[in-house]
């Protein structure tokens, strides 16, 4: 081999060696989270809540990972959480059940917490949490009732959750609240800023707070940025 063509290999080799040593750098860190499907509805508005208990639904987790960009199936490796369990559970695998004693929204999370990618490298992120929204349709014996609809603006990301328990959501969701009534609903940002509201009958809580009449339709809309 002549000297130049030497030297080209060396180069070679180097230049791959340093490629090499950014990517291991940089392995397989998860991003997002999305989860599948994104909102499910259970039973109608012509059926007794009670009559729902039992449904139930698989979700999948699907990671979206960078160095290189791939997306994995990790609904084994997240912890799944329900942050309305007397309305609808999960279980560790990702099932989702009605329990048929309340009705509204449920807003279901699945979180991966490390340190680490997955080569084992450190990683900035260590908390990654996707979601989706369970809707137990509320039962009407009178025909409709009105409707407290929430519509999600803004390039951010953020939950949703009322009190008394109906809604809670991370995209537009919507649902009827029994005998009316003052609703308040909160604001929490993911990873983003809270916005404001419109369509609010009150703010409280610096803003992130609107309380509406549910005794008749509203529809409102949260910004997150």
């Amino acid at each position: 081999m002549s000297s130049s063509g030497a030297k080209w290999f060396i180069l070679t080799v180097l230049f791959a060696l340093l490629l090499s040593s950014l990517s291991c750098g940089h392995e397989q860190q998860l991003v997002s989270i999305s989860v599948q499907p994104a909102t499910e509805n259970f039973g109608a508005s012509n059926i007794p809540v009670s009559e729902d208990a039992g449904l139930n639904v698989q979700l999948k987790a699907l990671g979206s990972y960078i160095h290189p960009p791939v997306t994995k199936d990790i609904t084994d490796q997240v912890t799944w959480d329900s942050n309305t369990p007397d309305m609808v559970t999960v279980n560790s695998t990702g099932l989702i059940t009605a329990t048929g004693k309340e009705c509204g929204n449920a807003l279901i999370s699945a979180t991966v917490q490390t340190n680490h990618s997955a080569g084992n490298i450190s990683s900035s992120g260590a908390i990654v949490t996707g979601f989706m929204t369970a809707n137990v349709i509320c039962f009407s014996s009178s025909g409709s009732q009105p409707a407290v609809t929430v519509n999600f603006a803004g390039t951010g990301s953020g939950i949703i959750a009322s009190s008394p328990l109906g809604l809670s959501c991370a995209g537009t969701c919507s649902t009827t609240f029994a005998g009316g009534g003052m609703v308040t609903l909160r604001a929490t940002p993911n990873g983003s800023t809270f916005g404001g509201w419109s369509g609010c009958d009150s703010f409280s809580e610096s803003g992130r707070a609107c309380t509406v009449d549910s005794a008749k339709a509203r529809t409102l809309t949260v910004t997150f940025n």
